[in-house]
This record gives C-alpha cells, structure tokens and sequence, in this order.
C-alpha cells in the first residue's frame, strides 16, 4: 500500500513540475516481525553478547572433520563442549555457565534432552543427541 501511494505521489509531483523530493527512510526499513527483541528508540538493539574463554578455544575450520571424531574426544574439547553447552542453554536444559567443561550439569541437561526427544536416556552425548541440536 505504501509503494502505490508513494508511486502515486511521485508521479504527481512529477507532473507539476517537481524533479526531486526526499523520501522518509522509515517506509523502507525492515521491522523485525519479534515482538519480544529488545529495542532502543531506532529499533531492536544489535549488541553482540559477551565474550568468553572458550570463544578463542581451537575449532577446525572443516565441519567434516568432528563427524569422525569420537564422542570421548568431543566431551574433551572445549570449543565443541561449549557449543553444546550454547545449544542446550538455547532450548532451555542448561542453565549453567557456558565455560566448556563436561560436568553433570551438562549430563543432566542431555538427560532431559533425550527424555523430551523420546530417546534412550543415557545422559551421554551420542549421534542422536548430536542431530537433535544440530551439531556435527
């Protein structure tokens, strides 16, 4: 509705002589359809969330290579602990912190994870798991 009136109204113009004219900024800007993102006066707040220990953690570049790593050697590393840390937080079974250590929080976490996706409650990271938050 807001193109056609704007359509309309340069023509208008266009015919009485007018060749230039500013357009509000406003019309064309994208809202974000969440009614729940936080918002200054402009618009939603684009701030970027705290940095943490594990954020500078070694990751391999190659997303192929954690598929054949085994799940002993993905509980050790603290990038990809993290990660699921982030993801477990994310859909609301972990409340911890975010520090990249495998501790029975993170157990427990799974737990209810796997009890909610109806899968065999071992409160150990397996591939179902992994697939359930996407991870490699």
């Amino acid at each position: 509705m807001r193109r056609i009136v704007l359509l309309l109204t340069g023509m208008f113009l266009a015919c009485h002589g007018v060749h230039g004219f500013i357009i509000d900024e406003e019309i064309f800007s994208h809202r974000s359809v969440d009614s729940l993102a936080p918002r200054d006066e402009y618009d939603l707040l684009h701030q970027m969330p705290t940095v943490r220990a594990t954020d500078y953690a070694y990751r391999d570049s190659r997303r192929w290579v954690y598929y054949f790593k085994t799940n002993e050697q993905l509980m050790s590393d603290p990038a990809y602990v993290a990660a699921l840390q982030r993801d477990l937080k994310r859909l609301g079974y972990y409340c911890g912190r975010i520090d990249g250590i495998f501790s029975d929080e993170v157990s427990f976490a799974i737990a209810r994870l796997q009890k909610n996706y109806s899968m065999r409650v071992t409160g150990e990271l397996n591939e179902p798991v992994r697939r359930a938050l996407h991870l490699p």
